[in-house]
């Protein structure tokens, strides 16, 4: 496994190993232990899954406050995404900066968002699956999300994005209150 770090540096992008041959190939996708090895000591509870069946589907910004904040590592399974995570932690020198990635099927890498970071995704092709740990289960009192075209996020939408009732009535950034504050007990 290798990873790197992206502009926020919380960001971790990993690369599992990949063993291939003739047949195709095989990969170990999560290691407790391997994780642990480079600093991100998580426990995992809840997988979750999603079919975006258009090209330019966005989901996002998502998030949940605490106390079921979660952390995520997100991997794309089928087609590719462009996967954006958002600092949202009050008092961070870079609160309200955005990074990005490709994932995809193809390169296998997968993203490791903390909590304290809003999250989406854009479809780059038809018929794209994510699949997602997370670190603490789903809570619907703490769902929350920011308007995905507030924060002028160099998304690469060539075609009509398609976004979900929820995320169209999401508050812009500038009106956004944050429930996550920088430092080491976040």
């Amino acid at each position: 496994m290798s990873v790197r770090k992206l502009t926020l540096p919380e960001l971790v992008v990993i690369q599992p190993k990949r063993f291939g041959d003739a047949r195709g190939y095989f990969e170990e996708t999560w290691s407790r232990r391997d994780l642990q090895g480079v600093g991100i000591a998580v426990d995992f509870v809840q997988d979750n899954h999603s079919l975006s069946e258009a090209k330019g589907t966005l989901r996002g910004l998502h998030f949940q406050t605490p106390p079921s904040a979660q952390d995520k590592l997100v991997r794309c399974t089928n087609g590719a995404i462009f996967d954006v995570a958002v600092d949202i932690r009050r008092g961070s020198p870079t609160y309200g900066a955005w990074a990005g990635v490709e994932l995809s099927a193809q390169t296998g890498e997968q993203l490791f968002v903390p909590k304290g970071f809003a999250h989406g995704f854009v479809t780059l092709e038809p018929h794209t699956e994510v699949q997602y740990k997370c670190s603490d289960y789903y809570d619907p009192a703490c769902d929350r999300s920011i308007s995905w075209d507030s924060l002028n996020i160099d998304w690469p939408l060539s075609t009509a994005t398609v976004i979900s009732a929820k995320d169209a009535v999401a508050p812009a950034f500038d009106a956004f209150v944050s429930p996550f504050t920088f430092g080491p007990d976040q």
